[in-house]
């Protein structure tokens, strides 16, 4: 049986390195740890940022940029923030480069006064303007956003999951009160996981980070977890309420109406092209991607059937029309996209090229279709009939009636595939440790769901009493979904009395 790729998902990790390199999306670059972003895989990107722009800008907020280099002396104050970013800063010394005995070095004379690290995040540098731009109560709420490169020194590094430089956009915002810098952090949530399920049809759950997983010098870390085809949970986003802890270290004060000075309640929040990964993982199938219309470049791709015979011209001058008449559609509240591939390579090999990249709709036209006024439909998301690939022929007239709907289904689709694996691979009824270690046993590459347990939530030197345990059977607590419980079994952990309900898994 012919296949698009040459790995199945049965071993998930290589399967997931062929769909990145055979679907064009990003390959390794010189730079260990870093990627070079191939144009289809930046054209999904272009589409994540499109949209999600819109939403942020909805909720009230602005653009700007930082710097890219940050003042070691900001990162400093505060130190657990510094603590918790400390092995994954790259940082600059030196400002030129010298010849010494034949090899470019970092000129001894040109080290800087005070080191400045590459960006991991951007709460101090923006906590120092924001100490000038907020003077006033009337200057709150402060609502701004940054789409920008980071730089997290990675270890084990995974195209778009794990790099050393990625994408992102980072949110922060200052309140007057601890109130409306709440619920700021939950409005951003639920426009994270609007988001992801609506534009990625990639479903997720929403819920409270536990203490140890928090972002480094927050009060309080909220985060969507999806769920992948191999049963590991992938953060694809998080929310963080700082509380006045960078406030205080930045000195981000304002007059209240009274006429007294108070320190601001700072939030921050971010997702970043990890979310690729993300699609790839919940979406693929053994031929390739399979993208969610709302995020593919190219949501329909022509492809002519050329045999280079006279009829070829009348063919191309079909497809043409057709394409022309698709880009005036609209879906999503957007214009729709459609591509005629005129490359000079074999039609059979356009369409497994169209296949490994995903493209929710390709449309083969030959010179039977073109004389009768028909296309031949392929969709990508319900591709195959056991060995065989599926397509239909439809009337050109009616195939751009019902493209826009034929598309929305797809998008559809995919989510509630997604959606039933997700929710039928959370496991509850899980009481005890034994329960937990018997539920996880065999290989790390087994397919293993979540567990929904009940904890007590401990701190302290309880918590890393927990976080061990976990971590021997390479296990994390995802988060403490929204939606709890009325009342609680027994904390698994510690027998103490329940005090939520946790997720329970391994992850990316």
């Amino acid at each position: 049986m012919q296949r698009a790729l040459s790995v199945t998902r049965d071993r998930f990790a290589d399967w997931y390195q062929a769909v990145v390199r055979d679907a064009d999306m990003a390959e390794t670059s010189p730079v260990r740890g870093a990627m070079v972003i191939k144009p289809w895989g930046y054209g999904v990107w272009e589409q994540v940022q499109g949209e999600l722009d819109r939403r942020i800008k909805a909720t009230g907020h602005e653009n700007c940029y930082f710097p890219l280099f940050i003042p070691l002396s900001f990162i400093a104050k505060e130190a657990e923030h510094v603590e918790g970013f400390a092995k994954e800063m790259a940082v600059v010394t030196h400002h030129r480069l010298k010849n010494i005995d034949g090899k470019l070095q970092p000129d001894p004379a040109a080290r800087l006064e005070e080191p400045l690290v590459v960006r991991p995040t951007s709460e101090t540098i923006i906590g120092d303007a924001f100490s000038r731009w907020v003077k006033s109560h009337r200057d709150l709420p402060l609502l701004i956003n940054q789409w920008a490169n980071v730089v997290r020194w990675e270890m084990r590094p995974r195209l778009f999951l794990r790099t050393t430089e990625f994408l992102w956009q980072e949110g922060h915002t200052a309140h007057a009160n601890e109130a409306e810098a709440r619920a700021e952090t939950m409005q951003c949530l639920e426009m994270y996981r609007a988001f992801a399920e609506e534009v990625l049809a990639m479903p997720v759950v929403a819920g409270e980070k536990p203490e140890n997983e928090r972002f480094p010098g927050a009060v309080g870390t909220w985060s969507i977890e999806a769920m992948m085809q191999d049963g590991k949970a992938l953060q694809a986003g998080t929310s963080h309420f700082l509380g006045t802890h960078f406030a205080e270290a930045q000195n981000i004060r304002f007059q209240d109406d009274a006429g007294g000075m108070a320190f601001c309640h700072t939030t921050s929040w971010g997702v970043s092209t990890r979310l690729i990964g993300g699609v790839i993982m919940t979406h693929g199938d053994d031929d390739g991607l399979r993208l969610p219309p709302a995020i593919a470049p190219r949501q329909i791709v022509v492809v002519p059937m050329l045999r280079d015979k006279p009829e070829d011209a009348e063919v191309l001058k079909y497809c043409e029309v057709l394409v022309e008449a698709l880009n005036k559609l609209s879906v999503f509240g957007q214009p729709l996209r459609a591509l005629l591939d005129t490359k000079k390579i074999k039609s059979a090999e356009k369409r497994w090229n169209w296949v490994r990249r995903g493209a929710p709709l390709i449309v083969e036209v030959g010179p039977r279709d073109a004389s009768g006024g028909n296309v031949t439909v392929m969709r990508r998301d319900d591709l195959r009939d056991g060995d065989k690939i599926k397509s239909f022929v439809k009337a050109r007239v009616d195939f751009l009636e019902g493209a826009a709907q034929l598309l929305e289904e797809i998008q559809a689709g995919l989510y509630a595939e997604a959606k039933a694996r997700l929710d039928s691979n959370i496991k509850r009824g899980i009481t005890d440790w034994a329960g937990v270690e018997n539920y996880f046993a065999g290989g790390d590459d087994e397919f293993k769901g979540w567990l929904r347990v009940a904890w007590s939530r401990p701190s302290g030197a309880e918590l890393e009493a927990v976080d061990a345990k976990l971590k021997a059977l390479k296990l994390t607590i995802r988060n403490a979904p929204m939606d709890q419980p009325a009342s609680f079994a027994p904390c698994l952990f510690t027998g103490k009395p329940g005090a939520e309900e946790i997720l329970i898994g391994r992850a990316y």
